[in-house]
């Protein structure tokens, strides 16, 4: 049985669009990284789901803010500021990268804002300079709608089990460098520094968390997924049970990951409660094998 909220998305049928509209949110979201002031894990970064589409939220800028929004809904590039200002233009198949990044830029100009940033993808499907990259231009307005649709219903269920939680969490954001949509959970413990780190990692990993997550699917896990993992992951961690039966532990970059796949959640009877199922099943196993205080935190 299909559950006509969770849209069909398969990773082929739209990667080209995928791919490009990745590319859209890493230069909206490296503004929001160089301009708004430094949070702690890097929270300062995400861009954030909303009713219409995916948003920086408030930018403090001089003595205001603004705001910058992809509408997938309009499929428009909207700006707002505090004064009421706006500029926007149009999201379409054929805009590619480059004349993207110039609109952006441009459109802010209007409004007396001058980012700067490093015009470069980072952990991304491709590696040309924004400027340069006129290959990504594929704007399919079906599967975006659909991305737009699986999101808002994935962030409310990870809003939901975020408040099952007492000790410190993270908002539900989304990263536009690994386009996922994420929710973590802080025990309180500092962690080690792992070996090779970088300054990324060593910010995001201090302390010990339980991470929980939706990607539309990579090269690695070529479908849409739900995931989870534990850091740093502890002895035994993928000994644990997961629910519901089709959830299992894959091997990565030598850890592992909980993974729960899209399809198997289309197909269910309760989709929202087989999600919910999963994210609990592997928070328990994390916090089980971490030795964190499980009563300690739960809102229940």
């Amino acid at each position: 049985m299909k559950n006509s909220q969770f849209p069909e998305i398969p990773l082929e049928a739209w990667r080209p669009t995928k791919n490009t509209l990745h590319l859209y949110c890493q230069i909206v979201g490296k503004i929001r990284l160089g301009m708004h002031p430094h949070l702690n894990h890097w929270w300062h970064v995400p861009l954030y789901v909303t009713p219409r589409g995916l948003s920086t939220h408030t930018i403090p800028f001089k003595s205001g803010n603004f705001e910058i929004e992809l509408d997938l809904c309009q499929h428009r590039l909207v700006i707002k500021t505090n004064t009421g200002r706006q500029e926007d233009f149009g999201l379409y198949d054929g805009l590619t990268v480059a004349d993207f990044y110039s609109s952006v830029l441009a459109n802010l100009a209007k409004l007396g804002i001058e980012p700067k940033i490093k015009p470069i993808p980072y952990e991304a499907p491709s590696t040309t300079p924004f400027p340069e990259d006129i290959e990504n231009k594929s704007y399919d307005k079906e599967y975006i709608e659909r991305a737009h649709q699986t999101l808002v219903i994935v962030d409310g269920i990870l809003n939901e089990f975020r408040g099952r939680f007492l000790g410190k969490s993270t908002p539900v954001h989304m990263f536009w460098h690994s386009f996922d949509l994420a929710l973590t959970r802080f025990s309180g413990k500092r962690a080690p520094v792992r070996e090779g780190a970088n300054r990324v990692e060593r910010e995001a990993y201090s302390h010990e968390v339980i991470s929980f997550g939706f990607w539309f699917g990579d090269d690695r896990v070529p479908d849409p997924a739900f995931y989870s993992y534990t850091a740093p992951e502890p002895e035994g961690l993928a000994a644990e049970p997961l629910a519901p039966a089709s959830a299992q532990w894959a091997e990565s970059n030598g850890g592992h990951l909980a993974l729960l796949m899209y399809r198997d959640v289309r197909t269910a009877e309760d989709p929202h409660g087989r999600i919910v199922e999963f994210l609990e099943s592997a928070y328990q196993a994390g916090a089980k094998r971490a030795g964190w205080s499980i009563s300690e935190f739960s809102a229940y």
